[in-house]
């Protein structure tokens, strides 16, 4: 399941950049983290992604960078969401269509993709006695031993494999006497069960949701590319399923739940402070990533992408420098990162959608500067891609040719653009812009008009 915004991790995280695509000290993305965790387990050849179909060209990268890590051949299967949902969905399609593709007995390991584990040995036994009660039809989550009273949390109440209560996060008062008593694990958010057993049980306490996603899925089309499927879901009936967490909507109603206590060196990244104590530190206890000047500063988290940034006489803060946005907060309060974010978002700011630079299935775009009526981008298309045929209704654009030659089409013209060279596309006309070279192409583009924002655009293809 990838479809957070991760919106405590702002401003590296975003909507359109969300915290499953954040890199971790090794160079991987924890995305990339979940699908070699899957990976792993023996006997699985197939993996299955719910996320939003804008976020299926980056996901799809992502994997391609991994898969030659692999030892066996995994194929990707996609179940795209048209919008952001919770998770009560993400499952039920899900199991509705690997039932329908594979049979009511296959088994699920349901895991989301913004978890760390850091024992992959102890994963996999958890994984195996999972699967041993799930073949028996119990509807199996994975309970962590706590490390200590933990208030970000869900908390389980257990009996050996038996779950007595699922409880919210708690108060500190109440963590600490959870932990104390033993018999308390934390919440993991990670499931496994057969298809039948989850479209079962769900169907006896959230009918409506199974009923309109079986109803989604009947209107759904489903593509194939080079070593993955994809299940585009299909937007109007997708509108129709009741928005509930796999919690709310199950687990915490059936009769029907075991779990395994299991101690794997879980975490899930749900705040710079919970990602800060996984990076390494220096002497003074500060985590550095960027170009950095630092005088009497301890116990501070700190990243900048460009900027030099210089600090003195500081403590216990988070510093998170983008190239758009700036957030300074104290460790103690990286949790309320998330109001900023909503602020952002109630606001349509642009800095909650989307960092400058902006990945395409062709290439990027990178916002270089904008102001009264001109915004400048450098575009850059991979070698034999291009971008779509399309039309502007508010905006003109120019187009100089900085490295590789431009094939483009404008209106009835097709023509090359070399190095040095430009062109001039007028609003209303239909125009492409391709490469068909084998080294990338970078332009930079010149819009002009009263109007410049990303909808202005009408497609062909």
């Amino acid at each position: 399941m990838s479809g957070g915004e991760g919106s405590r991790l702002w401003p590296v995280s975003r909507e359109q950049h969300p915290k499953p695509f954040i890199r971790l000290d090794d160079g991987r993305s924890l995305l990339q983290h979940a699908w070699l965790r899957a990976a792993d387990i023996a006997g699985v050849d197939e993996i299955i992604t719910v996320t939003h179909r804008d976020l299926f060209f980056k996901t799809e990268d992502e994997y391609v960078e991994v898969k030659s890590k692999c030892q066996r051949d995994i194929t990707n299967h996609y179940i795209l969401e048209p919008t952001r949902a919770n998770t009560a969905s993400a499952i039920i399609a899900a199991a509705l269509h690997i039932a329908e593709i594979y049979g009511d007995d296959t088994l699920l390991l349901v895991l989301a993709a913004d978890h760390i584990i850091s024992n992959q040995v102890a994963f996999r036994d958890a994984v195996n006695e999972a699967c041993i009660l799930a073949e028996t039809g119990k509807l199996v989550t994975f309970g962590i031993t706590p490390e200590g009273p933990e208030t970000a949390y869900g908390y389980i109440e257990t009996k050996g494999n038996d779950v007595l209560s699922f409880i919210e996060k708690p108060n500190l008062e109440k963590a600490i006497s959870y932990c104390n008593s033993g018999d308390f694990l934390w919440n993991s958010g990670m499931f496994c069960f057969s298809a039948a057993s989850v479209i079962e049980e769900m169907s006896h306490y959230a009918l409506d949701i199974v009923s309109a996603t079986r109803t989604c899925l009947q209107q759904s089309k489903q593509t194939h590319g080079e070593g993955f499927t994809q299940l585009n879901l299909e937007r109007k009936t997708f509108a129709n399923i009741p928005n509930d967490s796999i919690d709310y909507a199950v687990m915490e109603k059936s009769h029907n739940i075991a779990v395994i206590p299991c101690d794997i060196g879980w975490r899930d990244i749900g705040s710079w402070s919970v990602l800060s104590a996984l990076s390494t530190r220096d002497h003074n206890g500060n985590s550095c990533e960027g170009d950095l000047f630092l005088h009497d500063v301890t116990n501070c988290h700190i990243q900048s992408e460009d900027r030099v940034v210089a600090m003195t006489g500081v403590s216990d803060l988070i510093v998170i420098d983008t190239e758009d946005a700036l957030l300074i907060s104290h460790r103690d309060s990286s949790q309320n990162v998330k109001q900023l974010y909503t602020r952002l978002k109630e606001q349509n700011h642009p800095a909650y959608k989307s960092h400058n630079k902006v990945k395409r299935p062709w290439g990027t775009y990178t916002v270089l500067d904008k102001f009264d009526g001109v915004k400048i981008k450098r575009i850059e298309v991979n070698p034999g891609c291009h971008i779509s045929l399309q039309m502007h209704h508010q905006r003109c654009e120019h187009w100089v040719v900085v490295r590789g030659i431009a094939s483009v089409t404008n209106e009835e013209r097709n023509f090359t653009v070399n190095r040095n060279e430009s062109t001039y596309i007028q609003a209303g006309h239909i125009h492409q812009l391709e490469n068909k070279e084998n080294t990338p192409l970078v332009i930079i583009e010149v819009q002009t008009g009263d109007y410049l924002e990303e909808d202005d655009i009408v497609r062909f293809e």
